[in-house]
């Protein structure tokens, strides 16, 4: 079986893109903001080196699922940013929440959530309460 919270990493040298799978919503985003950079039908499908740190950097903060995320090479810090909280619902699609949280599941633990999280609306999710992707194939609309 293989490992649910695998994570992979890309580096340019100065900066170091990390992508964990098993948070991803196929929102697409990545792929239509840096295609160069981005391609699921090539391996590896991560070419960082296709764009410029800061456009690395521009992008990776508008991934709603929070699968993929950054840090500097070098830096004790990593780049960690207070974020001013934010939440935006996306048509047909889940809740983002924009910042830093701390989320509580059903059994008591609690997990640090930075940057941006998506959570469930449609309630067909099979991790919830966090957004998996599912509201595509179950046509969710609202």
């Amino acid at each position: 079986m293989a490992n649910k919270n695998k994570t992979k990493e890309y580096s340019n040298g100065e900066l170091t893109v990390v992508w964990e799978p098993q948070k991803c919503i196929h929102s697409g985003i990545c792929v239509k903001t840096l295609p160069q950079v981005y391609n699921p039908n090539e391996r590896p499908w991560i070419k960082v080196e296709n764009a410029s740190t800061e456009e690395l950097k521009a992008q990776v903060n508008r991934c709603p699922s929070g699968a993929l995320s950054y840090y500097m090479n070098g830096e004790d810090n990593q780049e960690a940013t207070t974020l001013e909280t934010k939440v935006e619902v996306l048509p047909n699609g889940p809740l983002l929440i924009y910042g830093t949280l701390k989320v509580k599941d059903k059994d008591g633990n609690v997990e640090v959530r930075n940057k941006t999280t998506a959570f469930c609306r449609c309630g067909a999710s099979h991790n919830k309460p966090y957004c998996d992707g599912t509201h595509v194939k179950v046509d969710f609309r609202d």
